[in-house]
């Protein structure tokens, strides 16, 4: 099942593509890779989850922000390339979880951005290498932020 079928039958909803906020792109091609610049959970209405794990939001809050980052990239995919039927796999993702320092279950949140981008893309193409990483904070209080290399036809 392509990217885009497997979307409409998850019923998933992408936010508006996130522009950027700061001097940068939202991702970058060369050759058959794209690099997508760190995204945060920007939910449909254009605002973004925040909150710090271990603080004020707990490692379930975590997960579902993780997961609507993921939502994020899609739609920055999604915008850039005009199919997500173009993506051919992910690479490599780099997770990072804004918590306080006793905080440790750093994969587990992460892991809502990764198991969403296998529903889409299967398990096969969309499991790549993986860097998840605890942050003392992150902009705009935001509660992850993830960057990711796909390649792409």
């Amino acid at each position: 099942m392509s990217a885009e079928a497997k979307v409409a039958e998850l019923n998933l909803e992408l936010p508006p593509a996130p522009k950027p906020g700061g001097v940068y792109q939202p991702c970058v091609q060369t050759g058959n890779l794209l690099y997508v610049s760190g995204h945060g959970p920007v939910k449909t209405d254009g605002s973004m989850i925040t909150g710090r794990i271990g603080e004020e939001a707990d490692q379930q809050a975590g997960y579902d922000a993780a997961r609507q980052t993921g939502l994020a990239i899609l739609a920055t995919l999604k915008a850039n390339l005009g199919s997500l039927d173009r993506v051919k796999r992910v690479i490599k993702t780099l997770g990072m979880v804004n918590c306080t320092a006793d905080f440790k279950e750093h994969p587990a949140v992460i892991n809502g951005f990764s198991e969403l981008m296998g529903e889409v893309f299967g398990t096969d193409a969309g499991i790549g290498a993986r860097s998840a990483v605890g942050m003392g904070s992150l902009p705009g209080n935001i509660t992850t932020e993830v960057e990711v290399i796909f390649e792409i036809e």
